[in-house]
């Protein structure tokens, strides 16, 4: 049977208004603002690395494009543990969470969200640990799939992951010696829950907000507009830092946060200022913009234009011209 636990204050899940402002009409393509992102990370894989007190990170094995040195998964506690995003499903990670653990009894395991690199090893965890698994709920994309549309991060959703304990917007669970919030940040996935310590500043923020890289929204599995509301919902908090589920933490999240607002607001004025200017497709789109970046994530950086342009389509300012997807053709309202 599966436990849910509600908000501890419930009108502070209220959704916000869509934003329905654009940025500046002149070129922006040249000048689409640097985010100061920092890469530097040790991953010390399979090392319970302590990262503040009584939170220790175990980086996977899993390194790539999408996941920088890996997965992070956290252990928090010292005589009870909670395990914040269990990783992919890989021997050499459970062994090193195991060994870490070292017996303990663990209270719970936390979920941000069900991408099989973050959710997949959870089964397996929770039978080696009796932990019951908490998350905001299975996986499920932001909205249904038009005719013909394909979720082109299909291959990625963990359609096996079944929660023990839904855990509420804004709901607050005592887990041992552990006083956990949940924070629904919906827009890379519409199940994406960061986690807060209560009292102490610190968020699990997940794939929501990262230090190293801009988070990938790839519609139906994500949205951009859930995203800026979820930026949104960040900005209203006074956290002290983020711990993300890939690379390093981030130190100062209000400024960094608003800086990764405005730089999604700069290139979502320059996507439709390219529509404007008759570049009608995705790949032409991605082209003109993300021409210094490496061209093995443009893929990723076509899902992400794809992402603003639906989110100028719910607002009134882009017109789709056939099917929605990267082969559509996009025109000014």
């Amino acid at each position: 049977m599966v436990q849910v636990i509600g908000p501890l204050y419930p009108e502070a899940s209220a959704t916000a208004k869509p934003d329905r402002r654009i940025g500046p009409r002149q070129p922006l393509t040249e000048r689409i603002m640097s985010l100061d992102l920092d890469t530097r990370f040790d991953p010390r894989h399979g090392e319970a690395v302590l990262v503040e007190p009584g939170i220790r990170r175990i980086t996977a094995p899993n390194a790539g494009p999408m996941t920088f040195h890996g997965t992070n998964s956290y252990l928090v506690g010292n005589e009870r543990l909670v395990i914040v995003d269990p990783g992919p499903d890989d021997d050499a990670h459970l062994a090193a969470l195991l060994a870490a653990v070292d017996g303990r009894p663990v209270d719970a395991i936390l979920v941000t969200h069900t991408h099989l690199d973050h959710s997949a090893l959870s089964a397996r965890l929770a039978k080696a640990t009796a932990a019951p698994l908490v998350a905001q709920g299975p996986h499920r994309i932001s909205r249904e799939l038009a005719d013909g549309e394909v979720n082109p991060l299909d291959a990625a959703s963990d359609r096996a992951f079944a929660p023990d304990i839904v855990l509420a917007d804004e709901a607050v669970m005592r887990l041992g010696e552990t006083l956990v919030r949940g924070i629904h940040t919906p827009g890379h996935t519409g199940n994406h829950m960061a986690f807060a310590l209560e009292g102490t500043g610190t968020v699990f923020s997940g794939d929501h907000v990262m230090a190293w890289a801009t988070s990938v929204i790839a519609p139906p599995d994500g949205s951009m507009s859930d995203y800026f509301r979820s930026l949104d919902r960040f900005l209203a908090r006074d956290d002290r830092r983020y711990l993300p589920g890939h690379g390093g933490p981030v130190e100062t999240p209000a400024t960094f946060v608003r800086g990764l607002r405005t730089h999604r607001r700069m290139r979502e004025s320059a996507i439709l200022e390219k529509v404007r200017a008759g570049v009608q497709t995705v790949p032409e789109i991605v082209a003109a913009i993300y021409h210094t970046t490496d061209r093995r994530l443009h893929g990723a950086a076509a899902l992400s234009v794809l992402a603003h342009l639906e989110s100028l389509i719910e607002r009134g300012l882009v017109v789709l011209d056939g099917s929605f997807g990267v082969a559509g053709r996009f025109l000014p309202a």
